[in-house]
């Protein structure tokens, strides 16, 4: 499944040259996948609920145009794979279907009493995988 997010380009998110720092791209794809979430139906406040959350493991990252002030973005994210613990997506952030930045993004299922890799429950597999 496909996700795409709309983000506006804030003050708040450039430099003094009005483009976005760089970190900045990193807050916008978090958006996109909790809202890539969402939209596969899994509930990340009743995971908590059930001592579990997502964190990322690790984040593949190409920065390739700039993004200004008041530029309307899409954060388009995609499911690579979900094996064991671990949900790896591809995102992109876009300016009219230009790619502008990529990242291939690993978050992985702890259990938040531990601290440790939790397989993904049944259910979140279930709803990732339609």
């Amino acid at each position: 499944m496909t996700h795409r997010f709309p983000v506006r380009v804030y003050y708040e998110d450039t430099d003094l040259g009005q483009v976005v720092y760089y970190a900045n791209y990193l807050k916008f794809i978090e958006r996109g996948r909790s809202e890539w979430l969402r939209s596969a139906g899994v509930d990340q406040t009743a995971l908590l609920d059930r001592g579990l959350a997502f964190v990322v493991r690790r984040v593949e990252a190409d920065y390739l145009r700039p993004a200004r002030f008041d530029d309307a973005l899409e954060v388009v994210t995609t499911l690579d794979r979900a094996t064991g613990p671990r949900i790896t997506v591809a995102q992109v952030v876009e300016r009219d279907g230009t790619p502008l930045f990529r990242a291939l993004v690993t978050v992985v299922c702890v259990d938040l009493a531990a601290m440790r890799p939790q397989r993904l429950p049944p259910d979140v597999l279930a709803a990732l995988s339609r």
